[in-house]
């Protein structure tokens, strides 16, 4: 008897996750653990202090400087090439020009709207266009990369991986004393210190806190360059907040918080959107980019730049405690409709799989 043939061998697909910051890091360190899990050979080309912090390495991946030099030659053999945010677009762009590797594009953490400049504009046509597929965190980026040209702009939402904080459960008094917030309402935003997070705006409405008893605690926990900007305004109008800088507490100060606030000017798909509302902390945000469809009836939407909307939100939630338990019953309910990190995963793998299936 003749025996059949032995089965081919199928070939592992290669990737490589271009990463032009640590925004967006978490995302990136999550879809690296569940497509190496899947048999995925995973290159993380990222700064070095990104992967000090989110160890691409222990995720299983395979971890690069994003040096030029170290980009193009990651590019070498990879099947697909998956940028997160513009400005890693515009590099893996040049990093592939003259090969025929599919770019992919992740819009999540880039292209932040109109108002961005000429600069960005061009920025963001020349990505779109150079990009084979674009994935777009909410409606809004999808629409926006297909104004700026894209071929193919899909609605990808990015599954923000559950913290693991502690074992045990976080002791909420404790953090607020750590924070000075016993006995007084906490506000918390959580976000790099950079204008279109809409800080100045936010120092506004704390200014209009002051007239309220007890007198509400505002915390920003994030690093930027605007922290000298922000601190001197909030020693001068001796303002009730404390910038707390870059902390990786951040979820467990969230969930201590009594409201938190989402000032941006843009946002896709917020972390702190999310975070806030899995965990049950009443959310008041601005209604813009991907925002609204995000959040849906379980937050507080206001006018970007309204300083005295947003105060009048946060005080009237402060004072309100049923409208706060609603709200986290609806938040609750409301991240339970989105996809998990393993869609995530999934719809990013059949992604490259139809632009690998191309090329054969």
């Amino acid at each position: 008897m003749s025996s059949s043939p032995a089965p081919l061998p199928v070939p592992v697909l290669r990737t490589v996750q271009v990463l032009g910051g640590a925004s967006g890091g978490a995302h990136v360190r999550s879809l690296a653990t569940g497509l190496a899990a899947r048999g995925v050979r995973v290159t993380v080309c990222a700064p070095v202090e990104a992967e000090g912090e989110y160890d691409f390495t222990g995720a299983g991946a395979r971890f690069t400087p994003d040096a030029v030099s170290a980009l193009r030659a990651a590019c070498v053999e990879a099947d697909v090439v998956h940028a997160h945010g513009v400005r890693a677009g515009m590099r893996a762009a040049l990093a592939l020009r003259g090969r025929r590797v599919p770019l992919v594009v992740s819009w999540h953490t880039g292209g932040h709207g109109p108002g961005g400049g000429r600069l960005s504009l061009l920025l963001e046509r020349y990505v779109a266009r150079a990009a084979a597929v674009v994935l777009g965190g909410s409606s809004a980026q999808v629409d926006l990369a297909r104004l700026r040209g894209a071929r193919d702009a899909r609605l990808a939402a990015v599954a923000v991986p559950v913290s693991s904080g502690s074992s045990g459960a976080p002791d909420h008094g404790k953090v607020r004393a750590e924070l000075g917030a016993i006995g007084r309402p906490l506000v918390i935003a959580v976000g790099s210190l950079v204008a279109r997070r809409g800080y100045s705006v936010l120092l506004d409405a704390a200014r209009e806190w002051r007239t309220l008893d007890p007198m509400p605690l505002l915390v920003i926990a994030g690093e930027g360059p605007l922290r000298a900007e922000l601190a001197r305004r909030i020693q001068a109008e001796s303002l009730p907040v404390r910038l707390l800088g870059r902390r990786r507490d951040a979820a467990g100060l969230l969930a201590a918080a009594d409201v938190a606030v989402l000032p941006s000017r843009w946002e896709a798909r917020s972390p702190l959107a999310q975070e806030a509302l899995r965990m049950g902390v009443p959310l008041v945000a601005t209604a813009v980019g991907g925002v609204p469809e995000l959040v849906g009836e379980a937050g507080v939407l206001v006018p970007y730049g309204d300083a005295g909307a947003l105060a009048s939100a946060v005080a009237g939630l402060l004072g309100d405690p049923g409208r706060r338990g609603a709200l986290a019953l609806a938040g609750r309910a409301q991240a339970m409709t989105w996809p998990s990190e393993d869609d995530t995963v999934a719809q990013v793998l059949s992604v490259y799989d139809e632009l690998t299936l191309r090329r054969r």
